[in-house]
């Protein structure tokens, strides 16, 4: 931003005639020192939003095209401007890899003039963008990666953290079903920072229960073939088979546990971070009793009901919830643009964190160390006899408020926030 100076003028050299002349010298000076309307505040007289995500990968259904109409709806619930100045989203893919991702992102910020990014899913992607962002002074608006870290350790002033992250999905299910009788968990963890996330801290949840950990077996993200793994877990003879995967991994892992025998048997799947789309792949015949906790469901109410109907319009399906979250972040973005009169991102960051979030009907609020804070509802699949037509694949069994289920701020390890 240029900064105006006000002009120098040398009273003693006008005319004693001319005192008009010297009135306006004196007003020109005064009107420079004024604070510039609210859209000239805002770079290059656009706010940018771009939705970095996988495009073409095997998160695409969860994310991908349909975060970019996530974001599009909450632009056009803005009519398309805030502060005075348009706002803009664009979209990149990438393709899972930090390197990639960090690449769009310097590019976006040096030479794209972007000035917040939403999705993100990958957790070593968001880690990495985290970084980068920090060093730009740029927002992230993270609904994709579940990692807890990210307002952990990894926290930044300029990133808010909107999925429910592995602490909080660790919380919800992993206590929930040692509770229930589940005592005795093997692990099946996807090899990168994510998994190894919520493999420590559903672990700890379980040992807090009174539960225990008997083995746990790593295979790479993506792996077609998790044959070997299971077999793994099944010889453990562990009550519960905890899946710290994600997406295509989750649902091949459900579709050859069945076709293994492992749920047959009496072993209980538990899926920590599962999406309607992996239950609409997997189908209920299999999915069936599986426990998920979310802080979105398309049919949880009414509010959450509306946007539904608008995404489906576009997509022709309902929405994940981190197409819901990037729905939510981008609305509550422009809400803080709004109010600051300016797309600074320390400015932005600090009402973002002050103002009240409405998620989805739900009252939210935003920590100091950018952690979302909303409840969380455990939903078991339903059966196909108990399903009523498309979409309609959970029941709700218990509501856990935001203050049981996220990690408390003393514990995280960010310093931002603490005196």
């Amino acid at each position: 931003m240029h900064h105006l100076t006000a002009p120098h003028t040398q009273r003693a050299a006008l005319p004693a005639f001319a005192p008009s002349l010297a009135l306006a010298l004196t007003l020109t000076a005064a009107t420079a020192l004024l604070p510039a309307p609210a859209h000239a505040q805002i770079s290059d007289n656009v706010v940018r939003i771009g939705v970095l995500g996988d495009m073409g990968g095997q998160f695409a259904d969860i994310g991908g095209k349909g975060s970019v109409v996530a974001a599009q709806l909450a632009v056009d619930d803005f009519g398309g401007k805030v502060a005075g100045a348009p706002v803009e989203v664009i979209a990149g893919d990438h393709q899972n890899k930090p390197d990639v991702g960090g690449a769009t992102l310097r590019k976006w910020f040096d030479e794209g003039g972007v000035d917040a990014v939403a999705d993100l899913p990958v957790s070593s992607v968001a880690l990495a963008a985290q970084e980068i962002a920090r060093e730009k002074k740029k927002t992230l608006l993270i609904s994709g990666a579940a990692v807890s870290d990210l307002t952990g350790k990894a926290c930044s002033p300029y990133s808010t953290h909107w999925a429910d992250d592995t602490y909080a999905l660790a919380n919800a299910t992993g206590r929930a079903v040692t509770a229930g009788g589940g005592k005795s968990w093997f692990f099946l963890t996807v090899d990168y920072s994510f998994g190894h996330a919520m493999e420590r801290d559903a672990s700890a949840a379980v040992v807090a229960t009174g539960g225990k950990v008997v083995g746990n077996a790593r295979h790479p993200l993506g792996a077609a073939d998790l044959s070997s793994f299971l077999l793994q877990a099944q010889a453990s003879k562990a009550q519960v088979i905890g899946l710290a995967n994600v997406g295509g991994d989750t649902s091949n892992a459900v579709k050859q546990a069945a076709e293994f025998g492992v749920t047959s048997g009496g072993q209980k799947l538990a899926g920590f971070l599962v999406f309607i789309t992996d239950v609409h792949a997997i189908g209920l015949p299999l999915a069936k009793g599986l426990l998920i906790s979310t802080g979105f469901y398309w049919d949880q109410n009414a509010e959450a009901r509306a946007f539904a109907k608008r995404f489906e319009a576009k997509m022709g399906r309902m929405p994940t919830k981190q197409q819901a979250s990037v729905y939510a972040s981008v609305k509550h973005y422009l809400k803080a643009v709004a109010a600051a009169g300016t797309d600074d991102a320390a400015k932005v960051n600090t009402e973002m964190r002050s103002l009240p979030v409405d998620y989805f009907g739900h009252a939210a609020s935003i920590r100091p160390d950018g952690r979302v804070l909303y409840d969380l509802t455990l939903y078991e699949v339903k059966s196909p006899a108990e399903s009523k037509g498309a979409w309609d694949y959970y029941k709700p069994v218990t509501t856990l408020p935001a203050s049981e289920v996220f990690r408390p701020a003393g514990e995280t390890g960010c310093p931002l926030g603490k005196s």
